[in-house]
């Protein structure tokens, strides 16, 4: 069974422009060798996400979508770093499931839950590229109401909150009818999206566009097989030089830090698997607000109130930070934050000049998953207040 699957579209949301006012707070007074330390004030980050559930058909004819997803990770998340409403800007969390795969259990409709709402955009990168594809029955149905039982989709009402859900199948396969996952969403305040990967009118009947309106939400049809374009600028060597900078400002915590930096590593090496252009695009990911590492970096943990530097064990600190005090512990997260700063600045002034770049070059190139999702989640952002900078 042919499948097609459809990127998954990362997606926008915010809020009431009052909401979206970013807040300050005091980060926790920090004890070390019955030494007082500085209290240090944080911006509190916004309590409104852009939440997506990315639905991918992996049946045997998804290959080249699924290659047109991993190259268009990075530029999608980037259209979405730009995302504002008043002075604030949106968190983003972004679950994925697979579905249509033999290797998948029967009994559950052949939905396999690949990875619960995120915003560890590695982990998403990497269970992205671990997968595969092959032949199954293609439930839409089923796999969207799975995704609404399944995922924390929360009731604030000035979440965006998105399924993009593709596939080149009938829509109403499968005995849980599309109509009643979508009612169910629209409880839930969750707009679906479908792409079908085909032909156009083809996809309105077997039911994708019913199924996109039913919550008011998006249809499109693209061409699964074409291959994405990356657009070469004279500032990606620059860009580049930085990433390898900007990596050395991370400083590894507990059992799973040296893990993360590897897993790091690893997703500069699989953007950079399809072109030099898409390494810089994950690079500028990078140095956005989304790129988030609090579980494994004391840098963004310090920062985000998720460890006490005081109350940190010997044995969780990297080895150039062994036997220091809480007061030299503290100095040198902040150096390196000041540092990391300073290059996600400079990488952002140099993407601004590539940007411009390649809206002058880009005039004979159509990336369509990559357009067809942006338009998509910016059309319905309107909703929420955002606008894009």
């Amino acid at each position: 069974m042919k499948t097609s699957f459809k990127f998954f579209t990362l997606c926008a949301t915010l809020i009431g422009l009052t909401a979206c006012n970013a807040k300050t707070k005091k980060q926790p007074t920090l004890y070390a060798e019955n030494q007082v330390m500085e209290k240090v004030t944080h911006t509190e980050p916004n309590k409104q996400y852009i939440k997506v559930a990315l639905l991918l058909d992996t049946s045997n004819s998804m290959d080249g979508l699924i290659d047109q997803a991993k190259a268009q990770l990075w530029d999608i998340v980037n259209e979405l770093s730009y995302a504002k409403c008043g002075n604030g800007k949106p968190n983003l969390q972004i679950a994925l499931y697979e579905y249509g795969n033999d290797k998948l259990n029967a009994r559950e409709g052949y939905i396999k839950q690949v990875l619960a709402f995120s915003d560890d955009l590695d982990d998403i990168s990497k269970e992205l590229f671990s997968l595969t594809t092959n032949g199954g029955q293609e439930y839409c149905g089923q796999v969207i109401q799975t995704s609404l039982n399944q995922l924390d989709w929360e009731k604030n009402k000035d979440d965006l909150k998105l399924i993009f859900i593709a596939g080149n199948e009938p829509f109403n396969q499968g005995h849980v009818k599309y109509t009643d996952a979508s009612a169910n969403a629209k409880e839930k305040d969750v707009t679906i999206n479908t792409i079908f990967c085909g032909d156009y009118e083809q996809g309105i009947s077997t039911k994708w566009k019913t199924g996109a309106q039913l919550t008011s939400g998006d249809y499109m049809a693209i061409n699964q097989n074409n291959k994405t374009v990356h657009i070469a600028s004279p500032y990606d060597d620059e860009i580049l030089i930085l990433n390898k900078k900007l990596n050395k400002t991370y400083v590894v915590y507990g059992n799973q830090g040296k893990r993360k930096m590897a897993m790091q590593a690893e997703q500069d090496k699989n953007a950079a698997g399809y072109s030099t252009a898409n390494a810089v695009s994950r690079t500028v990911s990078k140095s956005s607000h989304l790129y988030k590492n609090k579980s494994w970096d004391l840098v963004d943990a310090e920062e985000q109130d998720e460890v006490v530097i005081s109350e940190l064990k010997e044995a969780s600190l990297p080895e150039e930070l062994k036997g220091k005090t809480a007061t030299e512990i503290k100095t040198y997260i902040e150096d390196k934050r000041i540092e990391r700063k300073d290059i996600q600045d400079q990488i952002q002034e140099l993407n601004t000049k590539r940007k411009v770049f390649i809206s002058k070059a880009k005039t004979t190139t159509d990336n369509g998953l990559e357009n067809a999702m942006t338009n998509a989640i910016k059309e319905q952002a309107k909703k929420k207040n955002y606008s894009w900078k």
